[in-house]
């Protein structure tokens, strides 16, 4: 399974663990099968439907979308794999997209256009 994508600020991630007595192909199916996942993560709190990524019975990534304004996005993947009690732990890890990049950037910021000038 693949790490959580890096981040200039590493407290920007939410982890949780979560151990579950079902195997892991069940618990795999509810994250992924759009009729099962919507009970627990409606398409309504996704920026799509579609998975981001994935890797089959192992990891996939959702994109989360804010309701309310100013509908700030998050990256949410659920990484799945047998515990030592023949169930499965979930690890879910939810990280911040990169507000900074979508806001207008002050005209006093120094950039190499501006050091031109």
């Amino acid at each position: 399974m693949s790490d959580a994508a890096k981040t200039d600020c590493p407290d920007a991630n939410l982890v949780l663990e979560f151990d579950f007595d079902a195997p892991p192909a069940k618990v795999w199916r509810a994250v992924t099968i759009p009729a099962l996942r919507e009970r627990w993560l409606p398409d309504s709190d996704l920026a799509r439907a579609e998975p981001e990524s994935s890797v089959t019975g192992e990891e996939v990534s959702y994109r989360l979308r804010d309701s309310e304004p100013p509908f700030r996005e998050s990256h949410v993947t659920f990484r799945i794999e047998p515990n030592e009690d023949g169930g499965t732990r979930v690890r879910i890890v939810q990280q911040a997209c990169d507000d900074l990049a979508k806001l207008p950037q002050p005209a006093n910021t120094n950039c190499c256009l501006m050091l031109a000038a």
